[in-house]
């Protein structure tokens, strides 16, 4: 294989740019006329079409269907898993560097079709044009950044040698894996959680998310057209309750790796602990889960930077990433001209769907947007409503952004997960105490400090408990390879995406000894 270039983080699509306007809409008017299509499974070399379908609907316009997707039964996870250890055996043969190339295929055909992939993003997702964007190159990142540390991973570790023997530290795929994605991030994530794990020689079957299905049956024609051999990845769409429990308790998968909820991620991980007979493994569980994330402002703060980090934390792509900024935790002696300055930005969010690109857009579906209602009405007993707090659901999910101020540290809206534009603000006396605020959840994921001291920096660096720690800037976005992701506590396993480490995740070490 010729050497490969070195990795480089696929750069945002310039929107003032006239022609990367006129491509969009273009794409938006050529995905219009795909809604409603229907989508089988992918069992091996088959499609499958069953009778059990379900609708995705726009949730901008939550009467307009996206697509029809078939739903898998425990009939088809069997058929799967039996085509998943067929092609494992060929497959996983191969050498990374041979497994790689698929990748750096799969990634130009996305460059390819990015303004296409964005148009779905923005019809599924309910994502503006930049948040949607934002997750394509993410998928890109991956693709190219786990197909060069697959190759760095082939070379093994060096090990000391003995005089007459020589030792070797190689590693080897698992089996075959259970890929459960989120979809909040229906084409990064579900890129990331599978390219990782099949890079590594692993075959896996994919359950995508119910509400952003068509986007990963979107990530399957990819794959196909960058010539992944059939049963490496199966795409079997399908209810938790009916296909989930099974896939995972299965005596022949032989990890899992999910994105989620924490109640759907502390089950998975019971239930795949739990022995089969006859299983003759230890499943391998890679989570990541939930967050209760914020930002902290010291009084020597930049506190325009602060203002705009926590607005953009907070509400990008409408508070439903798993790293957004919930929490503002203000220094009393900036706190006011903090709250001026936070209502003051958002007060420029316009709502609205995203095809039209505004600021925020709407929430995923009716569910969620009955649970950030509910927690509006609790932020109501809890702290004082300053902006925001209203709602329509006539033709989509919008919630408008809503902060409270003055809200106690050990409030439910400070301390419990919203996925959803709502901001809780508290006031305290030093970036010490307000690190124990931050440190009050069950959640482990990202946080901030915004602070021109640089011993409250290695004070932060120290005590504040998360996986993803930014000083001076946001809380969300973080690139892959450049600031890999992942959480702790409730927030996860500990894993992080987008460098070598992730891949550990899909491989045993084997060592061997060679006497000569």
């Amino acid at each position: 294989m010729l050497p490969v270039a070195p990795f480089k983080n696929e750069a945002p699509t310039d929107w003032g740019n006239p022609e990367n306007r006129e491509e969009l809409n273009r794409n938006l008017e050529f995905v219009k006329t795909e809604l409603g299509k229907e989508y089988p499974l992918i069992i091996g070399e088959k499609e499958i079409s069953t009778e059990h379908k379900l609708a995705s609907y726009n949730p901008a316009l939550h009467k307009e269907v996206v697509g029809y997707v078939c739903q898998a039964g425990k009939d088809d996870i069997e058929t799967a898993i039996k085509a998943a250890r067929k092609a494992y055996e060929s497959w996983s043969s191969m050498t990374f560097q041979e497994r790689a190339r698929h990748l750096f295929k799969a990634a130009e055909i996305m460059k390819r079709r990015n303004a296409e992939l964005v148009a779905w993003q923005i019809y599924e997702a309910g994502k503006n044009w930049g948040e949607a964007d934002g997750e394509i190159n993410e998928a890109i990142d991956f693709l190219e950044m786990y197909g060069r540390k697959a190759i760095e991973l082939e070379q093994g570790q060096e090990l000391e040698s003995l005089p007459g023997i020589e030792n070797r530290l190689e590693y080897k795929p698992l089996g075959v894996g259970a890929i459960i994605s989120p979809w909040n991030f229906p084409l990064a994530i579900v890129t990331g959680m599978t390219v990782s794990a099949i890079v590594t020689g692993n075959t896996v079957l994919l359950k995508p998310a119910s509400l952003t299905p068509v986007i990963a049956a979107k990530f399957m024609e990819i794959m196909h057209e960058a010539d992944i051999p059939d049963g490496v990845i199966n795409f079997v769409p399908g209810s938790s309750g009916e296909i989930g429990d099974y896939m995972v308790a299965h005596r022949d998968i032989n990890f899992v790796s999910f994105t989620g909820s924490k109640e759907a991620g502390l089950h998975i991980d019971e239930v795949a602990h739990t022995r089969i007979p006859g299983q003759r493994w230890i499943k391998r569980v890679v989570a990541e889960m939930g967050g209760k994330n914020g930002i902290i402002v010291d009084e020597s703060a930049d506190l325009d930077a602060a203002a705009d980090g926590i607005v953009t934390s907070a509400f990008g792509y409408q508070g439903q990433k798993c790293s957004a900024g919930s929490r503002a935790i203000i220094h009393e002696n900036v706190y006011d001209v903090m709250v001026d300055k936070i209502i003051e930005r958002t007060k420029t969010l316009h709502v609205g769907p995203g095809t039209e690109n505004n600021a925020i857009g709407p929430v995923i579906d009716d569910k969620a947007f009955k649970k950030i209602k509910e927690y509006i009405e609790v932020g109501k007993e809890e702290g004082e409503l300053i902006f925001g707090g209203d709602s329509d659901n006539t033709r989509g999910y919008y919630i408008t952004p809503t902060i409270y101020k003055d809200v106690a540290p050990g409030s439910r809206i400070m301390k419990e997960e919203i996925f959803g534009p709502v901001l809780a603000i508290c006031k305290v006396a030093s970036v010490e105490e307000g690190i124990n605020v931050y440190n009050d959840t069950e959640y482990g994921l990202t946080g901030a400090l915004y602070t021109n001291d640089r011993d409250k920096i290695r004070y932060a660096r120290k005590k504040m408990d998360c996986g993803n720690l930014f000083f001076n800037g946001k809380c969300t976005g973080a690139l892959v390879g450049v600031q890999p992701f992942g959480g702790y506590y409730m927030s996860g396993t500990g894993s992080k995406t987008g460098c070598l480490d992730y891949l550990l995740s899909f491989v045993q070490a084997k060592t061997c000894a060679e006497n000569f």
